[in-house]
């Protein structure tokens, strides 16, 4: 569910990064998230769909040398009062120069509140993010220069357009 098992993925062209963001929504709308690499589907959520819902944020570090990705975090930070700052911690143990993707689903905003200002300082603010609002960003660790964010910041944005980024980074 979260590899690339099985696909040949061709990366001389380069590496096509496509991620997209989910809030819940009370209108009872299926909402889909992904992170698809080079056009193949490398993660898959839902609201009131077929996939796991996988609410809050999810991280993944993606090397886009071989573009796979090499590790995937799930935070819920709807009904987790620690894992903003699990997720704080994690991030701020990352190399410089790692490629880190962030998606929310469902509800990612609620406690939040410790992992804010890290994600600040990558060039992703989402701290005026509300309720069932959804983001989605690619960071390069250390230059926040390059980072790519895309946000709703309400149910009602969230459920009319759903967020989304696209970067392909150059071939090797």
């Amino acid at each position: 569910m979260f590899y690339l098992q099985g696909y040949t993925i061709n990366v001389s062209e380069g590496c096509s990064i496509k991620a997209q963001a989910y809030g819940a929504n009370e209108f009872a709308q299926a909402k889909y998230g992904y992170l698809k690499l080079n056009g193949v589907t490398a993660w898959q959520a839902s609201f009131l769909g077929e996939h796991p819902n996988n609410r809050g944020v999810t991280m993944f570090v993606v090397d886009t040398s071989s573009c796979t990705v090499q590790q995937v975090r799930n935070y819920d930070t709807y009904s987790d009062i620690g894992a903003a700052a699990r997720l704080r911690d994690y991030i701020q143990g990352l190399s410089d120069g790692t490629m880190l993707v962030g998606v929310s689903c469902d509800e990612a905003s609620y406690y939040l509140d410790a992992a804010e200002a890290t994600l600040r300082g990558l060039g992703a603010d989402v701290s005026d993010v509300g309720w069932r609002g959804a983001w989605a960003f690619l960071a390069e660790i250390g230059d926040q220069s390059k980072t790519v964010l895309d946000k709703e910041l309400t149910e009602i944005s969230a459920t009319a357009r759903q967020p989304v980024i696209t970067v392909t980074m150059p071939g090797t």
